[in-house]
């Protein structure tokens, strides 16, 4: 009786713990970079900034709310250089660079901005030109930060760059008290209904032992 009861105070410890933890972070709001390879989107190795496409190529963006480049969501067009740069002939001594540019959805919107119709273009540049420079001549303006991170295509986000994108927050939930940085509560009351039980757990253990 004894090694149960001490096993039930183990598992309340647990779940207080449990309760108490702190929500995680939803991510990073940004511009992701894609590059086509077999027809698949595949996370780019490099920035735009520094990445020089052949001729033919597709490239795509996508904005979001990732933790990484493991869960970061692609571009929802197809990679289609034949389609995008149809009425875009080719030219000699230039190179075609077809470009995906996907805004996202209105759950990955910064607060108050509606995210730009996903659409395509087809930038027709010089052969030694980046990434960067044909989304320049389709997609201005386009805003970067200090470090060289591509923060805006088209304008959009109006503002931030890479920002933190916190969990929403339900309406329905109890709010923490104005100026705390303490637990909820509701996690309050979560602990005192672990204590309520292991308080029950200690009587009966008294009683039947009697």
């Amino acid at each position: 009786m004894r090694a149960r009861f001490l096993a039930f105070l183990g598992l309340c410890a647990l779940l207080t713990v449990a309760v108490a933890a702190p929500a995680q972070a939803a991510g990073y709001r940004y511009w992701s970079f894609w590059k086509s390879s077999g027809g698949e989107w595949t996370y780019a190795t490099e920035g735009p900034a520094t990445a020089r496409p052949a001729d033919g190529s597709v490239n795509g963006f996508r904005f979001s709310v990732s933790e990484d480049s493991g869960d970061a969501a692609t571009p929802r067009t197809a990679p289609d250089f034949a389609t995008i740069c149809a009425g875009t002939p080719a030219k000699d001594g230039t190179k075609r660079i077809a470009l995906v540019i996907d805004s996202g959805t209105a759950a990955d919107a910064p607060q108050g901005e509606t995210p730009p119709a996903r659409r395509t273009a087809c930038a027709r540049v010089a052969p030694a030109a980046t990434t960067a420079e044909a989304l320049a001549q389709v997609a201005k303006p386009l805003r970067y930060n200090s470090e060289a991170l591509l923060c805006a295509i088209t304008g959009y986000p109006a503002s931030g760059c890479g920002d933190q994108a916190l969990p929403a927050t339900d309406t329905n939930a109890t709010k923490e008290p104005a100026g705390g940085d303490g637990p909820s509560v509701g996690v309050y009351a979560g602990i005192a209904a672990v204590l309520t039980l292991a308080g029950a757990a200690v009587w009966r253990s008294r009683h039947t032992t009697r």
